[in-house]
């Protein structure tokens, strides 16, 4: 981070009042987890839930904080250790100060969102971006209203661009993500079902979505699919302002003649068509997300030939459609960190083709897809309609909604060939490792909520971390 003076910080966060023992100090940093504090940091603590940051304002000075945010309502802070910046609320101040330092360095800001995609799209869009320019990105899930101001506060000082991807459940809250960064680009990936329990609606979804366009920089552009009719009025009224990407020529850049395996997808666009295009991972549906990589590096000038190299090189980020080795040695496709209806078709899809050894089979094992709202039975017995007996051998379902996909499946598959529990991952763990072969590919994949991570690890012989986990 680039040093910021403590004055400068005051006004920022638009301060009620200060108090130093050296108004001429520096912050060279920013954290909110006193843990992770060092010296010369400014400290954030935040309040939510059964934690109040307060309460650790030594440990953020023993680790050698030089100046701290304090919410007015908060106990009395030790002034006679530390700069104090008092506030009226210190997640606000912390925004208000990520804003500054944002147009202090005034990089190209990337803002992505979408029901789906938006982390692969911005591990992608970082990979391209990176043959022209110095680029930072949003790290892990922080992309909330913490995580983004947090990602936008960590930009080291020579930042060209930054890619910030921007999550949401509710109304109001991309807007407030999208004044922060104020994108240069914004992007939606696609138009989902994920959190229709809260909106309602897709067109709901859409509008939330929309949000990203109210930070948007007087000439900036939006990016958006072709084939969404619920993006295409906002596109249309931006003008020139718009790019839509696809996979079909209806779109301004598109992708076309998809080739998939196991471990890459290959393409060609109507960028540069003379040019073969690939991928590190499988799926129709990622080519999408490397149309938008495309798109920003179009509009950001990078040579096309560097951009689909740099696309080749990319890394997803862990558990997502990440092949793993069983402690048998079958075959194990890791996309349990997230699901919505849409993005479990499509990796169906793509899975129900992959390409097996003789004797090897194609196992499924699904999770209950959260925040689906009173459509929740509908939207998980649907999904059989991707799930064909003929090139899928068994089925392996958890949690209370699944159930509806197990009732709607016992029609196309024999008994033998389904099996389901509400909530028991330990007896699901040793049927599938009763079941797995050597040969076999088994496709995980479930919202996080659900922890089908839990059952990943234990076919691996490792642990996987997640932060909901509740299995004792």
């Amino acid at each position: 981070m680039k040093a910021i003076k403590l004055m400068d910080v005051v006004k920022a966060v638009h301060a009620i009042d200060y108090t130093a023992l050296d108004r001429f100090i520096s912050v060279t940093g920013v954290e909110f987890d006193s843990r992770k504090v060092k010296p010369g940091d400014l400290f954030v603590p935040l309040s939510g839930g059964a934690t109040d940051g307060h309460d650790y304002i030594q440990q953020a000075i023993k680790n050698g904080a030089v100046a701290t945010l304090w919410s007015k309502e908060a106990q009395a802070a030790p002034a006679d250790q530390i700069a104090i910046v008092l506030v009226d609320d210190t997640l606000v101040a912390m925004q208000a100060l990520a804003n500054y330092y944002r147009n202090s360095l005034n990089p190209k800001v990337i803002g992505i969102t979408g029901s789906n995609g938006k982390t692969t799209t911005k591990d992608m869009t970082a990979n391209v971006l990176k043959a022209k320019y110095k680029v930072h990105k949003t790290e892990g899930n922080y992309n909330n209203e913490i995580g983004l101001p947090y990602t936008l506060l960590q930009m080291p000082a020579d930042t060209q661009v930054v890619v910030c991807e921007m999550g949401m459940s509710d109304f109001g809250e991309i807007e407030v993500l999208s004044k922060i960064a104020q994108p240069d680009i914004a992007v939606i990936t696609l138009i989902g079902e994920s959190h229709l329990e809260f909106l309602g609606s897709r067109a709901n979804i859409a509008k939330a979505k929309l949000e990203i366009l109210k930070g948007l920089k007087e000439d900036g552009l939006f990016i958006y699919p072709a084939n969404e009719p619920l993006l295409q009025e906002a596109g249309q009224a931006l003008g020139d302002r718009a790019r839509s990407f696809g996979l079909d020529n209806t779109a301004d850049f598109y992708a076309y003649d998809l080739k998939e395996d196991k471990n890459k997808t290959y393409f060609h666009t109507n960028i540069d068509d003379q040019v073969l295009c690939s991928i590190p991972v499988m799926g129709a549906y990622n080519v999408g997300n490397a149309m938008i990589a495309l798109t920003v590096a179009q509009e950001l000038k990078v040579p096309i030939e560097q951009a689909i190299f740099q696309l080749s090189q990319f890394k997803l980020t862990k558990n997502r459609l990440e092949w793993l080795t069983a402690s048998n040695g079958a075959s194990i496709l890791n996309d349990a960190y997230n699901a919505s209806p849409t993005s479990i078709k499509a990796v169906l899809k793509s899975f129900s083709q992959v390409e097996t050894q003789a004797e090897g089979r194609r196992l499924v094992a699904l999770g209950d897809v959260k925040e689906l709202g009173p459509e929740s039975a509908n939207y998980h017995a649907a999904l059989s309609q991707e799930i064909d007996p003929k090139k899928i051998a068994k089925v392996y379902l958890l949690g209370p909604q699944m159930q509806h996909l197990y009732q709607a499946l016992q029609a196309k598959f024999p008994k033998q060939a389904l099996y389901y529990t509400e909530n028991d991952h330990k007896a699901l763990v040793a049927t599938i490792q009763a079941d797995l072969q050597v040969q076999d590919h088994l496709l995980v994949k479930s919202s996080l909520g659900t922890d089908m991570l839990y059952v990943v690890g234990k076919l691996i012989g490792e642990d996987i971390y997640n932060p909901y986990r509740t299995i004792k």
